[in-house]
């Protein structure tokens, strides 16, 4: 322990050696020898236990180094949305913190105002979740010896179901649109409604992975714009999304449609590019295709619905069609038939008075089966055909 001028203390310890060389850390800066002395034993301390807190890192600081971390692994819009988490909530709350210090009670006491401000639920529990998380990785790098958040976050908040359209309130938009519009949006929402594709995915849409003579198209991009701002074109999240869709004979129509147009404008050329795309031939802009599906829905007076709320409206007329929920979630790309269950399994109770009533009549087959009295001599019961 040495004093080091200017009034602040330095410390110098051994360490296990790594590869059979020495390691010396050391650290100076501090303001009192007492300040210099509790940081070198919990140096040591760190060294026999495993973890070190180092209480010169703030959770403000340590929240940046994390994004910086996640900004290579995330999709721009999900690394968007936890940077603006970070900078705008985690931060001016708990920031100023020395990350070891940090307690359940600080958390708690946030989550309290919060509720006391009326703040949605859901936002709270995004935003707590997101600082278990990052303390999750603090922990994991041997950072922190507990994670403050761990019991902290609120309860999962309800999804709220989904407004879904009718076949028949489908239908009126489709057809309003094509007579009052019949524009590249009237073949979007058609192609959409048809196949239930996402909204990224039918906006990254390139004509190279239409294939028209076989009747399908491969999901092989997707769309994301930052707050609606800059555009990024990127892979499916998951193994699934990337797949082959079947086109029925409308969605087919609607393609050709735009095909036409398309080969029309530059007759000289071949389809290539996107399917739905600007004239300059760069991608719609996600929050006017919602604009311009909202302004056509309220003309009709329909129930006001999202964008994403069309793929969900494809799955509901799917499974009144009574079509098989492991067939739904194969159309809609789901990564496992469990999530198509959460999300649907309300639409299936029709599906379940059926389920029901046949083991209810395979039951009393069989009870009658069982209580039918057998003959001695042949073994055979009584009503039973030879």
């Amino acid at each position: 322990m040495e004093e080091a001028g200017h009034g602040s203390w330095t410390y110098c310890v051994d360490l296990a050696p790594e590869d059979g060389k020495r390691k010396t850390r050391r650290r100076g800066g501090f303001a009192t020898r007492a300040e210099a002395v509790r940081e070198m034993k919990a140096v040591l301390n760190g060294e026999l236990r495993g973890v070190y807190e180092d209480r010169r890192v703030t959770v403000g600081s340590f929240l940046r180094q994390w994004l910086a971390v996640k900004k290579e692994e995330l999709a721009p819009n999900t690394y968007a949305g936890y940077e603006a988490c970070v900078e705008r909530d985690l931060i001016p709350a708990f920031g100023h913190n020395r990350l070891p210090d940090l307690r359940p009670k600080h958390i708690e006491c946030w989550i309290a105002d919060q509720r006391k401000a009326k703040r949605g639920k859901v936002t709270v529990y995004r935003i707590v979740s997101t600082l278990r998380n990052t303390l999750n990785h603090a922990v994991r790098s041997w950072g922190l010896r507990y994670n403050p958040a761990k019991h902290s976050v609120p309860a999962r908040p309800r999804a709220e179901e989904r407004t879904c359209w009718t076949p028949d309130e489908a239908a009126t938009f489709l057809r309003h649109n094509t007579e009052h519009y019949a524009d590249q949006l009237t073949d979007l929402f058609e192609v959409m409604l048809g196949t239930g594709m996402r909204r990224g995915e039918i906006l990254a849409l390139h004509w190279s992975d239409v294939h028209l003579m076989d009747r399908k198209l491969y999901v092989r991009w997707t769309l994301a714009a930052i707050d609606n701002g800059k555009i990024h074109l990127r892979e499916p999240k998951t193994e699934a999304g990337r797949a082959w869709i079947s086109l029925s004979a409308r969605v087919m129509a609607a393609l050709h449609r735009q095909a036409a147009i398309q080969m029309n404008a530059h007759p000289e050329g071949r389809l290539e590019g996107l399917v739905f795309a600007k004239p300059d031939g760069l991608p719609l802009r996600p929050q006017w295709v919602l604009d311009q599906l909202r302004k056509r829905t309220t003309e009709l007076g329909l129930p006001r619905i999202g964008l994403h709320d069309l793929r969900h409206t494809a799955a509901s007329i799917m499974i009144a069609e009574n079509i098989p929920i492991a067939v739904v979630s194969k159309t809609l790309r789901h990564s496992t038939l469990a999530l198509t269950v959460n999300l649907y399994g309300h639409l299936l109770k029709d599906s379940a008075d059926e389920a029901v009533t046949a083991l209810a009549s395979a039951l009393d087959r069989a009870d009658a089966h069982v209580a039918s009295p057998a003959d001695p001599a042949t073994g055979y019961r009584f009503g039973q055909a030879a």
